[in-house]
């Protein structure tokens, strides 16, 4: 109930709609929330985006030039290191025994090339301090010419430094590793060493009777008759299996003369199967005179060349020459184990 007694305040009436009271912060607090409401936002929007630009694109080119200066920093690391591949020097004049190792197949471009082994082999013959040679060998064979290299260099090596070089076989001496011990002065071995193979052989496969079974035709043109002569997919002539075997023959018999020439008197001529490409252990291998003697690279060093202190003048890749040719090589890998497989090889 409303009293009756009550007096409103000069100048009031109730029934008009109250007015908001204004705080004096509300403006500026809005303006804080919403950056829109404060004048030349646009500008300042834009200015930021431009230095976030502009911080991105010195970032990218810093970047970039981070990355071409690796990339240059590696490369140069790769040519000092291929070009600082060292071998012993000549100038080592304490007695020792030279020892060149000759692992692996014997091929172009291997460990085993003739390449890196007469190079290293000319390093030990022109070291003063090397009373002897040894080459160091565990090998199954490979490359019939890379063989006649090496041991045509040994010859050559031996009659211009009166040096002598010694052959000790630790696994396998097979094939064209054992073409290049013949021309050493003796061959030492282990009496489970495996010795011997000397042949030739050149292997492939042909496919001609899959494709008729499952009807593919082969489409190969040449010029000349024989351009296809060992393509897996064509047929093989009558002619041209005599044409490869009387080459692998002329192979045959210039390994054979390698081997009568290095082992002179010291070889069992009459031992059935010599030259038929069997191999046998280096028991026997004594035993028939395709090798010497027992013994290893220690026992040469000391009992034979009478020089105890072994030094290695093996010539290996560099880590930067593998990587040249991982990444010089893949594109032609299978281009090359193709033409390598329609070779002969003394293995």
């Amino acid at each position: 109930m409303t009293d009756p007694n009550r007096t409103e305040p000069e100048g009031f009436d109730p029934f008009e709609p109250a007015t908001p009271i204004a705080s004096s912060q509300g403006a500026p607090r809005n303006m804080a929330k919403d950056p829109t409401q404060r004048p030349g936002w646009e500008r300042a929007t834009l200015e930021k985006l431009a230095f976030a630009s502009l911080n991105e694109q010195k970032a990218a080119r810093r970047w970039k030039t981070f990355t071409r200066l690796s990339w240059l920093a590696f490369f140069i690391f790769l040519v000092w290191l291929a070009m600082s591949r060292s071998t012993p020097s000549t100038a080592k004049t304490t007695a020792h025994t030279a020892v060149v190792e000759i692992k692996g197949e014997i091929a172009n471009g291997g460990d085993a090339s003739a390449e890196f082994v007469v190079a290293a082999m000319k390093t030990a013959f022109e070291d003063e301090g090397a009373k002897g040679i040894v080459l160091l060998i565990n090998s199954p064979g490979g490359s019939p010419v890379q063989a006649g290299i090496i041991s045509d260099e040994i010859k050559r090596l031996k009659a211009k430094h009166k040096k002598p070089i010694y052959a000790v076989v630790e696994e396998t001496c097979a094939s064209a590793a054992y073409y290049i011990a013949a021309a050493t002065d003796k061959i030492f071995v282990d009496k489970a060493s495996i010795v011997g193979s000397i042949g030739v052989l050149m292997d492939g496969f042909g496919f001609t009777g899959v494709m008729e079974k499952v009807g593919v035709e082969r489409r190969l043109l040449t010029a000349g008759e024989n351009k296809g002569f060992l393509d897996p997919f064509s047929p093989m002539s009558d002619a041209q299996r005599a044409h490869a075997q009387a080459m692998l023959n002329q192979i045959h018999t210039q390994f054979i003369n390698v081997v009568k020439n290095g082992r002179g008197d010291r070889l069992k001529l009459d031992t059935p199967g010599l030259f038929s490409g069997l191999f046998w252990s280096g028991e026997q291998a004594v035993e028939f005179g395709l090798a010497d003697q027992l013994g290893n690279v220690d026992f040469v060093a000391r009992e034979v060349i009478k020089a105890e202190e072994v030094t290695d003048y093996t010539r290996r890749d560099n880590v930067a020459e593998k990587l040249a040719k991982k990444f010089g090589a893949a594109m032609g890998a299978a281009t090359v184990r193709s033409l390598q497989s329609a070779t002969p090889a003394l293995r």
